[in-house]
């Protein structure tokens, strides 16, 4: 082949390479442009790095991000189907019932809330709809103590004056935990841990010291909010059926048998007095060896004399189970024993509980109408035995920040009443039993 002829053979084929590369091109742009697909921005990772420089706290749930930060990440409604370049903006609904107005009669109607909520849109939301609020994570021991006698109250006293402000009542969660507690509670004198020692003596010489930082952490926190805080979780899911006794397995049960139970309600009788009420929490409490468990706890430490006011049950649920019936009987339980009852961590999971699925932005419409028929079903319940309960506190107030966008796995879910945009979802029409007002 000649040298001209090698000229004519390179330009056909990079001609020919040009075309095929501009036609895939034009081919990609329209299939881009004729998708029906929306994109659904999953920011957990991002809200809970930005908290963690923030606030220097370890999570027990998703924690939120502070609303006053851009970061331009419109989050479209799960499970509806909008056009693309036409996202729904965040925006409250000035026009709808609020839901604290609605159950005045009934109970307080309380959410979870992060100090980075407290301004913003999204404490629009708060205030609109709720009187009752609860720390996430900002009042548990290590957000609290992080080290031996050094408190932090900055983010809790956040959330007290934003209470305050908007006449709002205030649970504290939680005096004692197995979890987001710092290590040095559980590590004697020359800083070995407790649990490790063998030694009769020295393992009782431990659970003295181990009482004594318990008791002074609770004076030290109930002594401060005491006139602002009256509902109280002392002790948080200290029930595990599967461990001895039906006790969970902790260093605290492990260092000090119920002990730190005992104590932690005496001491936070006599440091806040007859005025605060004070909880122990747990979730599942509708199981009934669970319940059973619990129940036959408290009821020895009220023969005790403990001064324990009432049984906080989580109720952390799905939209398949478990049967209202169940949750209602837990609470009649407990409530024989002259005890008050509050729901303190309420949503409803879209997944069962053993399915690791995820539906994306793509939830059924179904799902929804599934959710808003038992959310129903479960406030009737709670306003027929509103006698025997006090509060119902969601845990948060909108799906984009639950927890459970990353528990058990991360994926998109929709727990609450609230979509990610603060838009009232069919569970919040049929909890307040009134029909969406057509569009």
């Amino acid at each position: 082949m000649n040298t001209k002829s090698k000229k004519w053979m390179i330009i056909l084929i990079g001609g020919s390479i040009l075309m095929i590369s501009l036609l895939m091109i034009l081919e990609n742009r329209g299939e881009i442009f004729s998708s029906n697909k929306n994109t659904v921005y999953d920011n957990t990772e991002d809200i809970n790095s930005e908290l963690d420089m923030e606030e220097n706290t370890v999570e027990e749930k998703n924690e939120p991000e502070d609303e006053s930060t851009n970061k331009g990440d419109i989050i479209e409604d799960a499970g509806k189907d909008f056009s693309p370049g036409k996202p729904v903006e965040p925006s409250i609904e000035e026009d709808i019932p609020s839901l604290a107005e609605v159950f005045s009669d009934y109970f307080s109607i309380g959410a979870a809330i992060e100090p980075g909520h407290t301004t913003g849109l999204i404490a629009e939301l708060y205030k609109k709809h709720v009187n009752m609020l609860v720390a996430e994570n900002s009042m548990k021991p290590e957000a609290i103590q992080p080290t031996e006698g050094n408190f932090t109250w900055g983010a809790a006293d956040r959330l007290v004056q934003f209470a305050k402000e908007n006449g709002m009542e205030l649970r504290f969660h939680t005096l004692v935990w197995h979890n987001q507690t710092p290590d040095w509670f559980f590590r004697d004198n020359e800083g070995k841990p407790m649990i490790e020692e063998t030694d009769p003596k020295k393992r009782e010489e431990n659970k003295k010291l181990l009482l004594k930082r318990l008791e002074e952490h609770i004076r030290a926190v109930v002594s401060r909010y005491k006139d602002d805080i009256k509902s109280w979780d002392v002790v948080n899911e200290v029930i595990e059926p599967s461990d001895p006794d039906g006790m969970r397995n902790s260093p605290w049960y492990q260092i000090t048998g119920t002990e730190f139970i005992e104590t932690a309600f005496r001491t936070a009788r006599e440091a806040g007095g007859n005025d605060i009420k004070l909880y122990i929490n747990d979730y599942g409490t509708d199981a009934p060896a669970k319940r059973d468990y619990l129940y036959n706890l408290v009821k020895e430490m009220l023969e005790k004399g403990v001064p324990i006011d009432g049984v906080g049950h989580q109720t952390h649920i799905d939209i398949f189970s478990p049967p209202v019936s169940r949750i209602i009987e837990s609470m009649k339980k407990f409530a024989g024993l002259g005890l008050d009852n509050i729901v303190t961590e309420l949503d409803m999971s879209i997944y069962a509980w053993n399915n690791r699925s995820d539906y994306g932005n793509n939830i059924p419409e179904h799902i929804f109408d599934t959710q808003a028929r038992r959310y129903q079903e479960l406030f009737e319940a709670f306003k027929e035995n509103k006698d025997i309960i006090s509060a119902v506190v969601f845990w948060g107030i909108t799906d984009k920040y639950s927890w459970l966008n990353g528990f058990p796995v991360r994926r998109t879910n929709a727990p609450l009443l609230f979509d990610r945009n603060y838009h009232a979802k069919p569970s919040f029409w049929a909890v307040i039993g009134s029909s969406e007002p057509k569009q």
